[in-house]
């Protein structure tokens, strides 16, 4: 099995990947926490991705992926092998004239079978085609701007497209599998597409959720034409709330708990639910944290806001350890009070 040293002097000789040892995943997550990667490999090509990948299995070393870590919660002690980052964030606008100004360069893709790099033709004018390392809001920002309708209610969501494919982002009544035709992933051997119904999309879920081991490249939307104006007043007024709630210098991840489907709730717990508090069919996880005194609660540097029951952040030197240590205590206060497991919308990372 090759060692750590031979493993990245192997990765440091693919074009076009970045590679540095020992690096404080800290710098790459929302929270501000988490200890070093022993080995730490970031770029915006597919072609290196995937000759990275390759080679970081082939070493036997643990190895995962990150996006732009937005809801990753990373130990204190880091993560003891290789971290890989894909970064691409080109978007772009179909057209009449076609996909081959679109700026995905085949990047080694050539005999996956996929005329068109799998995009479907229909509707061009409407539709976007975003790279997984694109920041979300800049998505939002960049249909807004071409009068495109359908994502402009995901305002203000932190992450990048990729983590918005992957846990199938959403806010206020529409999430981002509305607008989605299909998406390319690589599934460890071979770039594939999947159409929206592949990617079996449901609340805050994914296919790419069940399978950690794909990793998403990009996806094509459709999308509908509208007047600009309208739409950058109806994600301007979502931005200045999400912003007032989640300020973009706080380190958060946004809600840490995924909301709840009534329906689903034992019997008894959503008996004591009032209907004021159900947003369709959904009660909010800050409805029951609310309820068992969750604002203002801390543990160290890290607390729970004084005025959003679901919102955990760091204020200054905060651990991954109290972090974790208050989320635990918080889902044991909802068990306790209502018979419930609340779930987490953040990723554990070693």
């Amino acid at each position: 099995m090759p060692t750590t040293e031979e493993t990245h002097a192997r990765l440091a000789e693919i074009p076009n990947l970045t590679v540095s040892r020992n690096t404080p995943l800290s710098r790459h997550t929302r929270f501000g926490i988490g200890g070093p990667a022993a080995i730490f490999a970031e770029t915006g090509s597919a072609e290196a991705f995937i000759a990275a990948m390759t080679a970081a299995r082939a070493s036997g070393i643990p190895t995962m992926v990150i996006g732009g870590g937005t809801n990753l919660i990373v130990s204190d002690h880091g993560f003891g092998g290789i971290v890989l980052r894909y970064r691409a964030e080109s978007l772009h606008a179909c057209g009449d004239d076609g996909l081959d100004n679109q700026g995905l360069d085949n990047q080694g893709l050539d005999n996956q079978g996929l005329d068109n790099h799998g995009l479907d033709n229909h509707g061009l004018n409407n539709q976007v085609i975003a790279d997984a390392g694109a920041v979300l809001q800049d998505l939002v920002d960049f249909t807004v701007a071409r009068g495109l309708k359908g994502l402009e209610t995901l305002a203000g969501i932190p992450g990048s497209v990729g983590a918005a494919i992957y846990g199938n982002a959403g806010a206020y009544g529409h999430s981002i599998s509305e607008r989605v035709v299909n998406v390319r992933f690589y599934d460890g051997a071979a770039v594939r597409v999947f159409n929206n119904e592949e990617c079996r999309f449901r609340y805050r879920e994914s296919v790419f959720k069940q399978h950690k081991e794909w990793i998403v490249f990009s996806t094509q939307l459709l999308l509908e034409p509208a007047p600009a104006e309208v739409l950058r007043k109806i994600s301007g007024e979502i931005l200045t709330v999400r912003n007032q709630k989640f300020p973009v210098t706080m380190k958060c991840a946004g809600s840490i708990f995924k909301n709840l489907i009534l329906n689903e709730l034992p019997a008894a717990a959503a008996a004591e639910v009032p209907a004021s508090a159900v947003r369709e069919g959904k009660v909010p996880a800050a409805w029951f944290l609310e309820q068992v005194g969750a604002k203002g609660m801390q543990r160290g540097d890290i607390h729970v806001a004084g005025y959003h029951a679901n919102l955990i952040y760091n204020a200054g030197a905060g651990s991954a350890a109290e972090l974790c240590a208050l989320i635990q205590e918080l889902k044991a206060r909802v068990r306790d009070r209502f018979g419930l497991e609340l779930e987490e919308e953040v990723q554990y990372v070693g």
